[in-house]
């Protein structure tokens, strides 16, 4: 199924929930959509099941408009954070109850019941009852129940929100296999950064009922529209800054504390230009002695946190004026005498630079 999404609008009093967004998912397509609460992800989610009519705008699904189309003409199924299986029935029983809603006959009923719990690989746990099981084990339940319906479009509204991190792990990599295999489009509303850059074909930033900024994760990573994205996607230090000369090859950047770096080709901004410069954790080098290459800066560990295979470092770099601004670096593999009150120095290859709207 393919999806568009034209200029929709949703009101609740004084506040957009959907301001004016519109966005296409491909056919086949894992699309998440990812913000703060209170962004509008969810509401547009329960726009696209039914479930919420927009005051403005269009929702097409394969061309076909969908105002005032009910809910169960959509071929959307929609699941939600909480599972809400009935505590009364089987596994089983629990999958088959939206096909004795559709009507489908007994026989049919058993067979997709067979095919739905077998691909979520939970065959063996048809006659238990939800209180006999894991929270692994009921999330397959409600992802069977809404797959045994056979949509063309799967909605799932934080579906991963209620379990602990390894099973996180596990059931993202279920349902990204799942959407595969089964060749359907699937719109995932998450806050969770991790889960949409490892899972998404391509991701959707919104705030305020807005979507700032669509693509594919490693775009939105490396090269963010403005630093509200830069900020929400991953760890970043953002650092004010005026465009002191620009170049088609580089473009010279001076900070308020006196100290000026480079970023690389293509930063698009003129001279005497007020920016955010944003500074990936991982992308600043750690070294023990000044870098013969450009942007190396001379700075003092504050604080270390050893995380296994990486460190993460605070340091605060120095600064013509005193002290410049505190960073956050990660380090990959560090020695052990990387020590709070240590001096370092840092550099930043131009290439890692990011240069964002004021």
């Amino acid at each position: 199924m393919r999806i568009r999404i034209e200029t929709l609008r949703k009101q609740y009093g004084t506040m957009a929930a959907l301001d004016n967004l519109s966005l296409e998912i491909a056919d086949g397509e894992l699309f998440f959509l990812l913000g703060p609460s209170g962004c509008g992800k969810t509401t547009l989610l329960r726009a696209l099941a039914g479930f919420v009519e927009p005051d403005a705008g269009r929702i097409l699904f394969d061309g076909r408009d969908m105002t005032g189309v009910p809910t169960h003409q959509r071929r959307a199924a929609l699941m939600f954070q909480g599972y809400a299986l009935w505590p009364h029935l089987t596994v089983a029983e629990n999958v088959a109850f939206g096909l004795e809603m559709l009507g489908i006959g007994r026989g049919e009923r058993e067979a997709r019941v067979r095919r739905a719990l077998d691909r979520v690989r939970i065959t063996d746990l048809a006659g238990r009852k939800p209180n006999a099981l894991s929270g692994g084990q009921q999330q397959r339940v409600a992802l069977a129940r809404t797959l045994v319906v056979e949509p063309a479009c799967l909605l799932l509204d934080e579906p991963l929100a209620n379990l602990d991190a390894k099973l996180r792990l596990e059931m993202r990599a279920e349902i990204r296999r799942l959407c595969k295999e089964a060749g359907l489009t699937a719109v995932y509303v998450t806050h969770d950064q991790k889960e949409a850059l490892a899972a998404a074909d391509r991701l959707a930033v919104m705030d305020r009922g807005r979507l700032l900024q669509a693509g594919a994760p490693r775009d939105l990573y490396t090269h963010p529209a403005t630093p509200f994205v830069a900020g929400f996607l991953g760890p970043a230090n953002l650092l004010p800054a005026t465009v002191a000369a620009a170049t088609p090859e580089a473009t010279e950047l001076a900070l308020p504390c006196g100290l000026r770096l480079r970023a690389g080709a293509g930063a698009g901004v003129a001279a005497g230009a007020a920016v955010t410069v944003c500074l990936r954790p991982e992308a600043i080098a750690v070294h023990e002695q000044a870098p013969a290459a450009a942007n190396g800066f001379a700075g003092r560990l504050v604080e270390s946190a050893y995380l296994g295979g990486m460190a993460e470092h605070t340091v605060v770099l120095d600064a013509p004026a005193g002290d410049g601004p505190a960073l956050t670096v990660f380090e990959t593999n560090p020695p052990p005498n990387r020590l709070p009150g240590a001096p370092v120095w840092l550099r930043f290859p131009p290439e890692h630079v990011t240069v964002l709207p004021g």
